[in-house]
């Protein structure tokens, strides 16, 4: 785990003094040191924004970051392999189909929370082994605004994104403001789909494996390309990469330490060498490779789905320190929107933030059927219950 500067390692003119707090708060917490009070965050579905804005009666610009002042916020450059605008292929007042720069063909229908991923160009092997990737310094992808799949294809939909460095100068007075790239197994799902990344795993596993590799340097370089555009802007790092669903991992540990553990790891020690924190946010049951994730060097672990199996106090008690972690409260029961059930769910969890290393989130991200009542008693709840040194009274557990 790094230690990190309670500062941070960009110029602070521009940054208010609350800003500094937040980021102390959240270099201390990964550091395993406690702050002030537990930070807390989470990643909102629009659909839920519009929602609270109406259930607890506030302007229609109104933002759970800057209402809540929440501790950290996360960014995302042009990550598509291809710098390119959308191609629409139909588009009505009930949804739109595109197709972005990794050669994925989108349905995004506008009464329903996430885009549908439908068609795919490369539909071979032999076409990923012959897939070129646009530069990974092409200044398009930090500095200028355009459409991307990340940004723009998501529960909503947006064209011509902001330009990321544009976004970073925005929210740096507010907020620590994290960079991001997603890994391997990311690429995969969009460039050829989660079917084939695994029929083709099983198939081709040596060929396979050399594609990865190829994915992998193409987005080692984008890190490094972006954490050089952020110089002294960012304050740290998510590392997006899904690899495991509800009961396991989508293919065998033994090949994700052989092909994609490797980048992750190289990723993490370009952050590091810049001081900066590294979270990993990947969805599904990962105990498998847990050990793998401390070995790779990130601070934190994001989001511990909980209906995966995955629970902070009882990892603390397993892992003790060697890992932060930044989520793991059941957006299940936050979606009974019943305050005792919740109640208990949040101060449980806050078990997991004694000595530091906890981050506070769902396990997840806010979706539309949490009430804008609900998401506000969380937060006033963490405010109430999280500040150090941390009593639980009755949700006391010792760890």
């Amino acid at each position: 785990m790094g230690m990190f500067s309670t500062q941070g390692t960009g110029e602070t003119t521009d940054r208010k003094e609350s800003t500094l707090k937040k980021l102390e708060r959240m270099n201390k917490a990964l550091s395993h040191e406690e702050p002030d009070r537990v930070p807390i965050s989470d990643f909102f579905w629009g659909s839920f924004i519009e929602n609270w804005r109406k259930d607890l009666g506030l302007a229609e610009d109104a933002n759970p970051y800057y209402h809540y002042e929440l501790d950290w916020i996360a960014t995302v450059p042009n990550m598509d392999p291809h710098i390119r605008s959308f191609e629409t292929i139909r588009e009505t007042e009930e949804e739109v189909v595109v197709k972005t720069g990794f050669g994925c063909t989108m349905r995004k229908r506008f009464d329903r929370p996430m885009p549908e991923m439908s068609a795919w160009d490369i539909d071979s092997i032999e076409k990923l082994e012959a897939f070129e990737f646009d530069d990974a310094n092409d200044k398009r992808r930090y500095f200028e605004g355009g459409d991307n799949q990340i940004a723009g294809v998501g529960d909503g939909f947006e064209r011509n994104s902001a330009p990321w460095l544009d976004t970073i100068e925005s929210l740096r007075p507010d907020f620590p403001v994290y960079g991001s790239m997603i890994e391997c197994s990311e690429c995969l799902t969009r460039l050829i789909g989660q079917e084939n990344t695994m029929l083709w795993m099983g198939l081709y596993p040596d060929r396979m494996g050399e594609c990865i590799n190829r994915i992998g340097q193409f987005y080692l370089d984008c890190a490094k390309a972006e954490l050089k555009a952020g110089a002294g802007l960012i304050d740290g790092f998510v590392i997006w990469g899904d690899v495991a669903y509800r009961n396991g991992m989508f293919f065998s540990p033994d090949y994700w330490r052989e092909y994609f553990k490797p980048w992750v790891k190289a990723i993490v020690a370009e952050c590091h060498a810049k001081d900066l924190p590294v979270i990993y946010h990947g969805c599904g049951n990962v105990h498998k490779i847990l050990e793998d994730y401390i070995e790779t060097g990130i601070d934190a672990l994001n989001p511990l789905e909980a209906k995966a199996d995955l629970d902070t106090v009882n990892l603390r008690r397993e892992y003790g320190h060697r890992l932060g972690f930044c989520g793991n409260s059941n957006m299940q029961v936050w979606e009974t929107n019943e305050k005792d059930k919740i109640r208990t769910e949040v101060l449980r969890k806050l078990n997991a933030a004694k000595g530091g290393g906890y981050i506070f989130q769902s396990d997840h991200s806010v979706a539309s059927n949490i009430s804008g009542e609900t998401y506000d008693f969380i937060v006033k709840l963490v405010r109430e219950y999280g500040n150090y040194p941390i009593d639980l009274g009755e949700f006391e557990e010792n760890i």
